[in-house]
């Protein structure tokens, strides 16, 4: 990773939920010149995460300072760092929302999302 200010955000481009979202943040990091930068997992940026495909297509990743922070965390960081979504990143870490919320995306959503990747994968190989 470069500059420790910049946040960093590993996300699965192939995904066509995935992309919906982190293209939204994108767009909106891009146009109020944000110091975040998204890195697809199909690509040679993954490298620098040290991150099999396969770890990475699981979850949501984010890194600042030089740490990783994986799902909920993740996206709290980069809620964190848009003024637009500051309020959804002060409701969703609220003490006891949070667990709550990280259970979620942890037992159900990304689970299915990765499903639906290696059904995916799996239709284009055949």
């Amino acid at each position: 990773m470069t500059d420790a200010a910049e946040i960093h955000v590993l996300y699965n481009a192939e995904c066509p939920i995935c992309s919906a979202e982190i293209g939204h943040y994108k767009a909106y990091a891009e146009r109020r010149d944000l110091p975040i930068r998204f890195d697809d997992l199909n690509g040679p940026a993954r490298a620098a995460w040290g991150l099999s495909g396969d770890e990475a297509a699981r979850r949501l990743y984010v890194a600042r300072d030089g740490t990783f922070h994986g799902g909920i965390d993740g996206f709290l960081i980069l809620w964190r760092a848009m003024p637009r979504y500051r309020w959804l990143a002060r409701i969703v870490g609220l003490p006891g929302l949070r667990p709550l919320a990280g259970l979620v995306y942890d037992k159900v959503l990304a689970p299915l999302i990765y499903r639906m990747h290696l059904r995916r994968k799996a239709r284009a190989r055949a």
